[in-house]
């Protein structure tokens, strides 16, 4: 997101603040009034079932991540599976891996754990830290306002994929790589949200309710907790929701340069690494990981937009927008 897209955001958001969250029920009503979204929750569901059934499914496969199965590849041919579609049979379900002959089932199932993992954390830090600055920097005083802005700014401005890249070089080995990934892909990404939630406040702390709050008494934290947090739920879960494909593809991207998870960790960015060499030989074993990664941001993103619209039935869908447009162009 560039600096001008974040000065329109908090521009609008001063200009348009948050309303009341909705209840849980009317939320899910109105969730479940949207077929694409009710579509990208199952997708997500299924998911997150098979990251939490990994090991579970796995077994059941009769596999395992770093089982080596050298019969299973043709050494003259450099490493090609044997058979079609990757090496597919009754024993491993989706082929085995060029050059190695590991289980691509087995290794698909664990990734999704790696990537859902890393996203969720990362996402995580980022509202914590977001969330945090930002009420700080829209109720605190003129001074802490700017400086904490300047800071969200720095934040926001610095190439965050450098910046991770270097963490990731002088952190050593021995640190648990997918908790480093979540922590360090959360502490240099929360700028947007902290942008976010400060336009929501500079715009909720001048409202009668919070004005009548500051009048009976009530301290700074005080109105931050009981009057403008109830209404930044509907924005912070919408972005968060956006946040999480984001991060996944920053997870796949730091797998793919090679610093992200180490191997036999699986990951589907580490896939895509070792896969760009035999996407000739052996297509299966690049779209394999290429289709989970796109099918679960896709559904992160349509989940996304459903619940936006969900808590602000004030804003239509995009998607159903466009599709009204495309209509109404074709009846004229």
């Amino acid at each position: 997101m560039t600096t001008q897209d974040l000065t329109a955001v908090e521009a609008g958001a001063v200009g348009n603040p948050a309303a009341p969250a909705p209840g849980a029920r009317q939320v899910w009503r109105r969730l479940r009034a949207q077929r694409a979204a009710v579509a990208g929750t199952a997708v997500i569901a299924l998911l997150v079932l098979v990251a939490l059934a990994a090991p579970l499914l796995s077994a059941i496969e009769g596999q395992n991540t770093t089982a080596y199965h050298p019969e299973l590849i043709d050494s003259a041919s450099g490493g090609v599976p044997l058979g079609s579609f990757g090496g597919i049979s009754g024993d491993h379900w989706l082929g085995v891996e060029p050059g190695t002959g590991r289980d691509m089932f087995s290794r698909l199932v664990h990734g999704a754990q790696i990537s859902l993992a890393v996203a969720l954390g990362a996402t995580l830090v980022q509202i914590l830290v977001g969330v945090g600055t930002g009420l700080a920097a829209g109720l605190g005083n003129r001074f802490v306002d700017n400086l904490l802005s300047r800071v969200t700014d720095v934040m926001i401005t610095m190439p965050a994929l450098v910046f991770a890249i270097a963490l990731m070089a002088v952190v050593p080995d021995g640190f648990p790589r997918p908790l480093l990934l979540a922590l360090i892909i959360g502490f240099v990404a929360w700028g947007s949200i902290s942008k976010l939630v400060r336009a929501q406040v500079l715009s909720l702390k001048s409202l009668d309710y919070v004005a009548a709050s500051r009048l009976a008494g009530s301290g700074t934290w005080r109105i931050a907790r009981r009057e403008l947090l109830p209404s930044l739920v509907a924005p912070v879960i919408t972005y968060a929701a956006l946040l999480i494909p984001a991060n996944m593809v920053i997870e796949s991207g730091l797998s793919f340069l090679g610093i992200g998870v180490k191997p036999p960790t699986p990951s589907w960015g580490q896939m895509l690494s070792s896969a760009n060499t035999w996407y000739e030989a052996d297509p299966a074993y690049v779209l394999l990981p290429a289709a989970m990664l796109f099918i679960s941001v896709l559904a992160f993103t349509v989940l996304a937009d459903g619940i936006r619209t969900a808590l602000d039935p004030r804003a239509a869908s995009r998607l159903r927008v466009g599709t009204g447009r495309k209509r109404e162009e074709a009846a004229s």
